[in-house]
């Protein structure tokens, strides 16, 4: 993809909207199948370089219900590290004001279910983490260089 090169549609409500049902129909494949069907991401960079995805259950800040979404993850040791990106949208996804009001998650692995703890990388570890992130999904530049928000990365540790 060529940074430089936003799509003027990014900025369309319907792009949200699409996101948002492409993800609760990964979240299901994702959970009838234990991860054997939406556990990689096969669009854009992870064509050719199919990217591992995780399920994050978090509690949603205003309505208290349990939220799931599919998030490409890195590990790190015991952590388990994700990214805000949303695509390169304007707005972080709902999912992280989720996660920073109430930080105890579920992260969902294949059919593997933990318990963890979720913080915002701070500076120095997110620009440690950052070209882990985009080795593993080259594509994370390009949300970066297509938005005026810092991407936040959040690091998710055992609880």
């Amino acid at each position: 993809m060529d940074a430089n090169a936003r799509p003027a549609q990014l900025d369309s409500p319907i792009v949200g909207r699409i996101i948002k049902i492409g993800s609760r129909l990964n979240t299901r494949l994702y959970k009838l199948t234990g991860g054997r069907l939406g556990g990689t991401w096969r669009v854009g960079a992870a064509l050719k370089k199919p990217t591992p995805v995780c399920l994050l259950t978090s509690t949603g800040r205003k309505s208290g219900e349990a939220r799931t979404v599919p998030l490409l993850y890195l590990t790190d040791g015991d952590d388990i590290v994700v990214v805000a990106s949303q695509g390169g949208l304007p707005k972080n996804p709902a999912w992280f004001y989720n996660v920073r009001a109430d930080p105890s998650v579920q992260i969902q692995i294949g059919p593997d279910s933990k318990a963890y703890i979720a913080r915002i990388a701070d500076d120095v570890e997110r620009a440690e983490l950052w070209p882990r992130l985009v080795e593993l999904y080259a594509d994370f530049d390009t949300y970066a260089a297509w938005t005026d928000r810092v991407i936040p990365v959040v690091i998710c540790s055992p609880a």
